[in-house]
């Protein structure tokens, strides 16, 4: 790919360590594919193992597939919302499921989509969308919603202890003109909160914000938690990687009700918790890699009881 900035994934020792394939010709879900890191890693150490990536945003799944190109005999990928991919799945159960919750370097950098604010360059529009067919977007969100339920939305997706304070200032300065750009939105918050808070820019919970809202990201995530546990072989494990207090909250307590038996097509299916507490990064890597200090990863394994799916191979295998 050239000079263009490439993601690194987040803890891939531990990742690769907790969901390990149980066999040679295993199978592997990615269903956050992104740029095909953690993909390229398993697919590399397991000679045998087969991988579908699924991603959301074609764009990205093209990168995907242009990293994995060497594998590409052991590989699918399928552009599509992993939760609708698990929930449509008629395929071979899956050895392995893998969802990184994070967003890529691509959005960031390369996308266009208004996802960063940092420097002048970054004056981009507020789109936000992970699927450019997705209906809302960001400058929408800022335009259309009411001061509360943007405070809210500050609050409970971004953490944002100021939120009424910004979506204040947002609502004045929507009444003058439109809120269309990223440098718009964060010369808002600096003015609300000044420009820093602690060590992250101000306006970095604002942003985390509207980008969780416009892809409906913890609405989304539990449905998406239980149609790739049902999809999943007994005996396999899931792992999710997640960046947020609420996503990791959301995760924790899926898992303990998996833990005690999900119903799913009139049949029980049950989860034992491998990591009971959250596996975080090792210093070493947070060195390297200053986003992997936010992630978390939990992994479920799926135990013998009632009720599994999947009987005939996936296309493409």
């Amino acid at each position: 790919m050239g000079d263009v900035p490439v993601h690194r994934p987040v803890l891939l020792r531990e990742v690769l360590s907790y969901l390990e394939p149980p066999h040679g010709d295993a199978l592997m879900v990615d269903g956050t594919l992104g740029e095909g890191g953690h993909s390229a890693a398993f697919l590399e150490k397991f000679p045998g193992l087969r991988v579908i990536g699924v991603d959301r945003d074609a764009e990205i799944a093209a990168r995907a597939a242009q990293r994995l190109e060497q594998y590409k005999k052991r590989v699918s990928i399928a552009v599509s919302h992993s939760r609708d991919f698990f929930a449509d799945y008629r395929g071979d159960a899956p050895d392995v499921i893998l969802l990184d919750l994070g967003v890529s370097l691509f959005h960031y950098e390369l996308s266009g989509r208004g996802f960063s604010f940092a420097g002048a360059a970054k004056d981009e529009p507020l789109d936000m969308r992970l699927d450019r067919d997705g209906a809302l977007t960001a400058a929408a969100i800022i335009a259309r919603y009411k001061e509360s339920a943007l405070a809210d939305m500050l609050f409970v997706n971004g953490g944002e202890r100021a939120s009424r304070r910004i979506a204040r200032l947002m609502c004045e300065e929507r009444k003058r003109s439109a809120i269309a750009t990223t440098g718009q939105l964060a010369e808002i918050v600096h003015r609300a909160l000044g420009p820093r808070s602690g060590r992250i820019d101000s306006a970095t919970r604002t942003f985390a914000a509207l980008r969780i809202e416009v892809n409906a990201e913890l609405s989304l995530l539990e449905p998406l938690l239980e149609a790739a546990f049902a999809c999943l072989k007994t005996g396999g494990r899931l792992g999710v990687i997640s960046f947020h207090s609420a996503e990791d909250r959301i995760v924790k307590n899926v898992f303990k009700r998996f833990a005690s038996g999900f119903s799913c097509d009139g049949s029980i299916i049950k989860g034992r918790i491998v990591t009971k507490k959250p596996v975080v990064a090792a210093d070493d890597e947070i060195a390297e890699n200053p986003p992997s200090r936010s992630a978390k990863l939990r992994v479920i394994e799926k135990i013998p009881i009632l009720g599994v799916r999947g009987t005939s191979p996936p296309a493409g295998f």
